[in-house]
């Protein structure tokens, strides 16, 4: 077959993953990477050509996939570009800052026939695809117990403070976790409630950098969300995923060494804990899951698949859509300092 021609832009932590995934996958044969500044990279990508200026490697290069890795408010027009430009696109999450720009990608994708595959890692992850199957077995109404802070500093409070220029912790984060609810209830989010504050100096007076917000669905089931970045962020209590049903609960468990500012964190775990009442409770070790770059390759993979297969991705980007709805109303109820209706 033949490769895949795939542009990388932005080559931050993200971008640099996705492009040693298509680096090291022989259906992908990246033709040059963007980014504003010329970054320290790893060997594997030191010799690909890099150039700063995204509108002319889209036209002088033609790739047939554009993977989207830059900070989130530019998210929306890059994808756009690209699906004119005759390309596919993965892009990260969240697909836009705002839902009416989160519609007008899919309908892009739609008008171009075009796929668009958003960056939803928690989806190719076996731990978060054994918690919704099993979360589906006991069914619902569900309460959801999420939250992932994260205790940053250094390099990483930097990038931090640099996505908090648009967006907040509880959407750039939020968006993974509405959607593993999502997955499990199948249920129309209803209503959201949201608070934040602002907990340092270092960012602008109009953002916060923690914040948590409730979700209500249609059948009953309500969701909590927390998320909160920075140095003064507590390393206590950081991970938490529950799920509890009237029949019992499934909860991801960490190791007690497990630590906030460590990047498989975020996505390994330790092992599945399946309570079902009346019975003893199982533990399901995840023993060999896979990490980070290892869930970045099977994105990629799925990418390939979607394109060489024809997968149809219907399903896939109205839930991203909805996913970020949830966000974007919690945050503007955190500005707003009222409930707001989906």
């Amino acid at each position: 077959m033949t490769p895949i021609r795939t542009l990388v832009v932005g080559l931050g932590n993200m971008g640099r993953s996705h492009a040693l995934a298509y680096h090291a996958n022989p259906e992908f044969e990246i033709v040059g990477l963007v980014n504003r500044s010329t970054p320290e990279l790893p060997e594997a990508l030191a010799g690909y050509p890099i150039t700063s200026d995204f509108s002319d490697a889209l036209q002088r290069l033609a790739p047939d996939l554009v993977c989207v890795a830059t900070y989130s408010d530019s998210h929306a027009d890059y994808a756009c570009a690209a699906m004119e430009a005759g390309a596919h696109v993965f892009v990260e999450k969240p697909l836009a800052t705002t839902a009416t720009d989160a519609a007008r990608v899919v309908a892009k994708a739609r008008e171009t026939s075009r796929k668009l595959v958003v960056g939803y890692i928690l989806r190719h992850h076996p731990s978060w695809q054994r918690l919704v199957e099993e979360s589906r077995a006991l069914g619902g109404p569900y309460v959801f117990r999420l939250n992932l802070n994260q205790q940053s500093s250094g390099p990483t409070w930097e990038v931090h403070k640099a996505l908090m220029q648009t967006t907040p912790p509880i959407v750039d984060c939020g968006v993974h976790y509405v959607d593993v609810m999502c997955q499990i209830t199948d249920a129309k989010p209803v209503e959201v409630r949201g608070m934040g504050l602002r907990l340092s100096e270092e960012i602008s007076e109009n953002m916060y950098n923690y914040g948590h917000f409730q979700v209500l669905f249609a059948d009953g089931s309500l969701g909590w969300y927390e998320a909160g970045w920075g140095p003064m962020m507590s390393d206590t209590a950081f991970f938490v995923k529950d799920v509890v049903s009237p029949r019992g609960a499934v909860s991801i468990r960490m190791p007690e060494t497990a630590r906030s500012d460590d990047i498989d964190t975020h996505t390994k775990t330790s092992a599945l804990r399946i309570h079902r009442i009346g019975e003893p409770d199982q533990d399901v070790s995840m023993q060999g899951e896979p990490g980070h770059q290892e869930l970045c390759d099977r994105e990629a993979a799925f990418v390939a698949r979607a394109i060489t297969e024809d997968i149809d991705l219907s399903r896939h980007m109205e839930d991203a859509v909805a996913s970020l709805r949830v966000c974007l109303a919690a945050d503007e109820s955190v500005r707003s300092g009222r409930p707001v209706k989906i």
